[in-house]
């Protein structure tokens, strides 16, 4: 049997801010291209970041972003699925989030299309702008309502940020999907959110079994797709709880453990 589907997080994965897409990562993949399989990213990032990102692995295959909220052709930037939050979802967060914003200091993000939009223009909203290359916008809470919003991200101090994820979960009981992609960050999506379930789809739109898929993560964010697919791979430095989710665990980031991992799966014929 070979795997069809290579899925690929990003941030922490393949590449960090200190540590740019190595060569030996782009072999990798195009190998793994060149023998039949299809390559996609599945990241936390918004579909510009994410199709630079694929861009420069030149990826063709569709691509999953906004946390497992919208698949897009990467050139061409068609929407195949997405899955936003509803009115209503949305405000039932900010309900929920608001007797904890000042109290923990939280600051609150929404993403709508190619803008974040925010409440408060604190210093950090507006460097996250300048650093990611979007544009934030301030909107009162009507702005947040009226729009269908990608997702919601809640940032904050670490502690704050874990007792918030296990806060909402309880809460809402599966009617939100709630993760956390980063210490700092808890992230709110409609319920069909999610990388895995975004895969899932994909998988259908492909026409590829769900067991010939790899997927590679190492966060929080990445627990479920590693439940999920065929082969589950965490490199290492991962979360403790990805490491648990995964079949087994590759080289760190730093040491090219996807490229590493990928180049003996293909050098076994299990590829393809």
């Amino acid at each position: 049997m070979g795997y069809k589907l290579i899925a690929l997080d990003v941030d922490g994965t393949i590449r960090s801010n200190e540590h740019p897409l190595s060569e030996r990562t782009r072999r990798a993949i195009r190998s793994v291209r060149e023998a039949g399989a299809r390559v996609t990213i599945a990241t936390g990032r918004s579909y510009r970041s994410g199709a630079s990102a694929a861009a420069d692995l030149d990826l063709t295959a569709p691509i999953v972003t906004f946390q497992g909220a919208h698949i897009a052709d990467p050139k061409t930037g068609e929407i195949l699925w997405q899955s936003p939050l509803t009115d209503g979802m949305t405000a039932d967060a900010i309900s929920a989030l608001s007797c904890r914003a000042n109290r923990d200091d939280l600051e609150l993000l929404g993403y709508f299309e190619d803008d974040v939009f925010v409440m408060e223009m604190s210093e950090w909203a507006r460097a996250y702008g300048e650093r990611t290359g979007v544009r934030v916008r301030k909107v009162d809470a009507e702005g947040f309502t009226s729009n269908p919003m990608t997702r919601l991200v809640v940032r904050g101090e670490d502690d704050d940020i874990e007792r918030l994820e296990l806060d909402l979960k309880s809460r809402f009981n599966g009617r939100l999907y709630v993760t956390r992609s980063l210490p700092y960050f808890c992230e709110i999506l409609h319920p069909d959110g999610g990388k895995e379930k975004a895969l899932q789809w994909l998988c259908g739109h492909l026409g590829i079994r769900e067991e010939r898929t790899v997927a590679f993560g190492n966060g929080y964010n990445d627990l479920e797709m590693l439940r999920w697919a065929g082969m589950s791979v965490a490199v290492d430095g991962a979360v403790p709880e990805a490491v648990e989710a995964a079949d087994f665990v590759a080289p760190s980031m730093e040491e090219d453990g996807v490229a590493r991992t990928l180049e003996d799966l293909l050098d076994r014929g299990l590829i393809g």
